[in-house]
């Protein structure tokens, strides 16, 4: 078993990507669940406070990430910002189509209640978003979904693993103050 938790390691530790458990397992010359073992081993050895680095399953494959209370200093030593600070029209609009893809920028726009180009384009120069084909509608509108970059950078594994749209529901308290920020938003402007 130590050899072949080495091997995954080494594997991990050069990969610029996240690895699928498949091409790990061709590559120690073993079946996933021979591998699977030795992943749950490392994994646990990298987990806690021994190791600045977390093994972690991010768009459908391993990789080594940067463990959560290491993040700051690592910041410090690189001058690095966050890798996509995104404002929230682009968090809104990456969510909307992560939530509802494919979609198109009609859709978007509609929910978001904006126009939705500049967004879409933003996020799909910062490759969170890209286009998948185009819609059985008149004029065959572009389709947008998210890229495996948009799972790395928000750590999940897949789609399924976004939170539910149901915990996202405001309360009547929020919608009441809501409202009353808007109305008071647009007295101001008239």
């Amino acid at each position: 078993m130590l050899e072949l938790t080495r091997r995954i390691e080494a594997i991990l530790l050069m990969s610029p990507s996240p690895v699928t458990v498949d091409a790990l397992a061709a590559a120690c010359g073993v079946d996933a669940p021979t591998l699977m073992p030795a992943v749950d081993e490392l994994q646990a050895e990298y987990d806690g406070q021994r190791h600045g680095v977390a093994v972690r399953l991010v768009a459908g494959g391993l990789q080594f990430v940067v463990a959560p209370d290491c993040e700051a200093a690592v910041v410090a030593h690189s001058g690095a910002r966050a890798p996509d600070e995104l404002s929230p029209a682009l968090l809104e609009t990456l969510s909307v189509v992560a939530y509802l893809q494919p979609t198109t920028r009609s859709e978007v726009a509609k929910i978001r209640g904006v126009a939705a180009e500049w967004a879409l384009a933003s996020l799909e120069e910062r490759g969170l978003i890209e286009e998948r084909g185009r819609a059985d509608a008149p004029g065959s509108p572009i389709l947008y979904a998210t890229t495996d970059r948009f799972l790395l950078l928000f750590g999940l594994n897949s789609l399924a693993d976004l939170p539910p749209l149901e915990d996202f529901q405001p309360t009547q308290a929020d919608a009441d103050e809501l409202r009353e920020r808007l109305l008071a938003n647009a007295e101001r402007r008239s």
